[in-house]
């Protein structure tokens, strides 16, 4: 085995690039604070701000929510407003100016918004999210592509009709799976 120097310099080697490999595979697997690193751990994370972002949404629109259901759907979609500009990235607020507006008659406006708010946060079409609107948007949806689709047959170079009827498309899409 270790017949002459080449061959104890080779194997000196080899000892040394395991112990080496060894070395980088236990210090990989723990995180910056030395603590084990693990997927349980990521997914547990990721559960966690999940829900936070949760009961924040609910925490930041719970107004909102009161008074939507009070009946004061003028004044929910004013403070709807001003959510709306504080929080630009947050798709909530424009699933709930949906909702309003669709109660309200305004299925092109509610339309936008839905698409607006689904563009940002797709767990909004998902079942099996605590957020999911899926049966809102599906009923939005199948009243949308009918009374569109009819005044669209009727002025067929409409481009505002066009881009309703893009936004309906768009959210078929997104509630039979796709993707952006």
């Amino acid at each position: 085995m270790f017949k002459d120097r080449f061959d104890k310099i080779c194997w000196t080697l080899l000892s040394i690039a395991l112990v080496s490999l060894l070395a980088v595979i236990m210090t990989g697997s723990r995180n910056q604070d030395g603590k084990p690193g693990g997927g349980l751990g990521k997914a547990l994370e990721r559960q966690m701000a999940y829900r936070a972002r949760v009961e924040l949404i609910n925490k930041l629109y719970g107004p909102v929510e009161t008074l939507h259901k009070a009946g004061n759907k003028q004044e929910a979609l004013l403070k709807l407003d001003e959510l709306i500009r504080a929080y630009p990235g947050e798709a909530h607020g424009h699933i709930l100016q949906g909702q309003i507006l669709h109660e309200m008659g305004g299925l092109d406006e509610a339309i936008s918004s839905f698409v607006e708010g689904v563009k940002l946060n797709g767990d909004y079409v998902d079942n099996k999210s605590p957020l999911s609107r899926r049966t809102e948007i599906q009923s939005l949806v199948d009243e949308g592509a009918k009374s569109t689709g009819a005044r669209a047959a009727a002025n067929p170079d409409n481009r505002s009709i066009a881009a309703a009827m893009r936004k309906i498309n768009y959210l078929k899409s997104r509630l039979a799976g796709g993707c952006e």
